[in-house]
């Protein structure tokens, strides 16, 4: 039977060409009307100009389908919806997939390289997923597409802004998909390998012939289809003929005595437990921190391991003034740093008790930092303002943006850096109420794996801290009793170590859960997949009939993708782009020994 959307109406953002315009086409096609969204780029043609929406509004109209076009740029995203609402009455599925690019090594990007993506990849998506929520909830049905990239899922050289927005997409999806469920709203994630305007003029011709559209498409109609309840706040790699899911997977960890000989050097001395995986969890929440402190509290003094110091050093602790920040700040000076310590509020505490192991007001280098500081505007989404929005994404994203670029170019001229980011549990498996700070925390992620990239030939190591403590962020959300027995002192460690000269040198661009005396190491695993042969169109019915094998995680036929190459690698035997029975297809990627070459928006 074929999938129809008679008596829908779809919004598709940046649908002026490439995969907006195929989706466009595609829906117009299968009976639903169709707002095409464009800003105002034009076609020449005959003299004249045209605009591309209008180009596409035309051919849907042309081949027996009803579709409006829209000019708007996605950041005045209550525009778009209102031209679906006055044309159509309703709006029931929105594709977010307008976008831009900005590609430049992280030494020289700009502040506008990195708003400007941002603006439209985090803020823009935002705007009309929340113009249209109260629709779908109104009418209890509802259908959000939202794209992320394997640039966002694995970091990309030269992309720390596009990584970070594309990453920030699946902490938002997750989140909307938790509190839209009882309103019958599915909100999943699509990591898309296509040929589209972005990648027009950065990869090969030959490339882009078989990177087309067709083999997204009928992914992204299944999964917005109206009996399509089987996924929800999942992500889907798609591209080439294969389609796959990808989901989190957590190591048991290691757990430590929670007292004072959890140390930095204890913690280095389980770094294989840290990261073994063998008897992983497939998480969508935190851990049960309340079970782990109580095995902690239970195990006998750890075992000191190497002695870790940092004599010579220079760290700057951002929102050092209380809870984490004053972990961090005072661990760091006794073992022999010098420490800034920055708080909008008042440090001049954590600063006077860091003067007493020695520590100086100017250094003349910074050798790490990390990133700490942290605000919370927790809202539903229907509720959520631009100012609660902003807040979060400036002090959490922006924020930690601004920090690594002040560092890195005193860190890439000593040739030694280490960078520690925190992200949150919140941010990698959603959080209802946090939308805003599920995204930036998300986004956080993306942003790591990226400058991890680029920072490798310098020495500058980076890496996130999802961190479950007790402190003054947490206070408002939190039992006043959990909050007292989840010690800071008890994450403090193992960022520590992150921070020291005795991390292994590829340990990069990774994710660590701490809390509790427990700590342990988050990554993504891709599915089985399935690979749909190059000799037929692939149509939304054949994607269907394979559901069951495209999310299926069968043991010894998943793989752990770290970096952008592993999109283009799998166990087994797969197809490539000339239908092929071989490796999955080779994808144009950004050079770590040739920064100024131009890598794909994948």
């Amino acid at each position: 039977m074929s999938l129809r959307y008679d008596g829908l109406v779809v919004v598709v953002t940046g649908a002026g060409s490439g995969l907006g315009r195929a989706y466009a086409e595609f829906f117009g096609s299968r009976g639903a009307k169709v707002v095409v969204n464009d800003l105002g780029s034009s076609l020449q043609g005959k003299g004249n100009s045209v605009k591309a929406a209008d180009v596409v509004v035309r051919e849907v109209i042309t081949n027996g389908g009803t579709a409006v076009a829209n000019y708007d740029s996605v950041e005045n995203g209550k525009s778009i919806i209102d031209t679906a609402i006055s044309n159509f009455g309703r709006v029931d599925i929105l594709i977010n997939n307008a976008g831009i690019l900005r590609d430049i090594s992280f030494k020289n990007m700009t502040d506008e390289d990195w708003d400007s993506v941002h603006a439209v990849h985090m803020r823009g998506v935002y705007k009309t997923t929340q113009a249209a929520w109260p629709y779908f909830r109104q009418q209890k049905f509802g259908r959000i597409i939202l794209t992320s990239s394997a640039a966002g899922l694995y970091g990309n050289f030269g992309q720390c802004n596009y990584s970070a927005a594309k990453s920030g997409m699946v902490g938002l999806g997750e989140t909307l998909a938790k509190e839209g469920v009882k309103y019958n709203i599915r909100t999943n994630i699509i990591a898309p390998v296509a040929a589209s305007r972005m990648t027009a003029t950065v990869l090969p011709p030959d490339l882009l012939r078989q990177l087309t559209p067709d083999w997204i498409v009928p992914v992204v109609a299944v999964l917005v289809h109206p009996d399509t309840s089987f996924e929800n706040g999942s992500v889907i790699e798609a591209g080439a003929g294969h389609v796959s899911k990808i989901r989190w997977e957590r190591s048991a960890g290691a757990i430590l005595r929670s007292d004072e000989t959890l140390t930095p050097g204890a913690v280095l001395a389980k770094w294989e437990d840290v990261n073994d995986f063998s008897n992983a969890e497939y998480p969508n929440t935190t851990a049960d921190l309340v079970g782990l402190l109580k095995h902690s509290q239970g195990l006998p003094p750890n075992d000191p391991g190497e002695s870790i110091r940092f004599d010579g050093r220079v760290a700057v602790v951002t929102g050092g003034g209380a809870g984490l920040g004053h972990a961090y700040s005072l661990g760091l000076a006794r073992l022999g740093a010098s420490v800034v310590v920055n708080d909008l509020s008042n440090p001049h505490t954590v600063v006077e008790e860091i003067r007493a192991f020695g520590a100086i007001d100017s250094f003349g280098r910074v050798d790490i930092l990390i990133n700490n500081a942290g605000i919370l505007r927790d809202k539903s989404f229907q509720n959520m303002t631009d100012e609660m929005w902003d807040a979060v994404n400036n002090v959490h994203l922006r924020g930690t943006y601004k920090c690594a670029k002040a560092a890195y170019p005193y860190m890439r001229k000593q040739n030694y850096g280490r960078i520690i980011n925190t992200t949150s549990t919140s941010g990698t498996y959603g959080n209802y109420g946090q939308a805003n700070y599920a995204a930036a925390k998300t986004a956080i992620v993306g942003f790591s794996k990226a400058l991890a990239i680029e920072g490798r030939k310098s020495n500058i190591i980076v890496n996130c801290i999802s961190p479950s403590a007790g402190t003054n962020l947490t206070r408002g959300v939190l039992p006043e009793v959990v909050v007292q027995s989840r010690k800071p002192d008890y994450v403090a460690p193992i960022v520590l170590l992150l921070s020291s000269d005795k991390i292994p040198v590829d340990a990069s661009g990774q994710i660590f859960e701490a809390g509790c005396g427990w700590q342990a190491r988050t990554r993504l695993q891709r599915s089985d997949g399935y690979d749909f042969p190059h000799n037929t169109p692939l149509t939304p019915e054949m994607v269907l009939d394979k559901w069951s094998e495209i999310v299926s995680f069968t043991p010894g036929k998943t793989s752990s993708p770290e970096v952008i190459a592993d999109s283009r690698s799998h166990p087994g035997k797969h197809q490539n782009i000339r239908g092929h029975s071989s490796q999955r297809p080779a994808v144009a990627r950004r050079d770590c020994e040739s920064p100024e070459r131009t890598g794909a928006a994948f």
